[in-house]
């Protein structure tokens, strides 16, 4: 995850307006720091399976928010990581919100918009 300060500002301002916010595994956002770790180890080590647990959150939540930023350039970039997401979140028929556009990245346009994603335009007060 690229942006666990902004996503830690966003989960605050949603529990301000009384939500109960479930975030992405702590274990990985540590880890990730490292730039000396195998991440596909470090999502499993000790018999951790990180990937497990965080796909159980989505089971357990309402609803799933994207958090879409620019990325190395792409304005409000969608990844692998989040295209696997959406796609869980959407199979678990979960509402799925994206906090800014979506954008036509080629590779996930179809799938991306066939989730029926609701766009927040940064307006968090949409999420129902």
């Amino acid at each position: 995850m690229s942006f666990g300060e902004e996503v830690k500002k966003i989960a605050a301002e949603l529990e301000e307006m009384g939500h109960e916010v479930l975030l992405p595994n702590r274990i990985l956002l540590d880890v990730m720091k490292d730039l000396n770790s195998d991440p596909v180890k470090a999502k499993t080590r000790n018999g951790y399976d990180a990937i497990r647990v965080h796909f159980n959150k989505f089971l357990e939540a309402d609803a799933v928010l994207i958090c879409n930023y620019t990325k190395r350039r792409v304005k409000n970039h969608i990844g692998a990581n989040t295209l696997m997401e959406a796609g869980f979140a959407y199979y678990h028929e979960k509402p799925i919100y994206a906090l800014n556009p979506l954008l036509n990245q080629k590779y996930i346009h179809d799938e991306m918009y066939s989730f029926d994603i609701q766009v927040l335009n940064g307006d968090l007060s949409k999420i129902e």
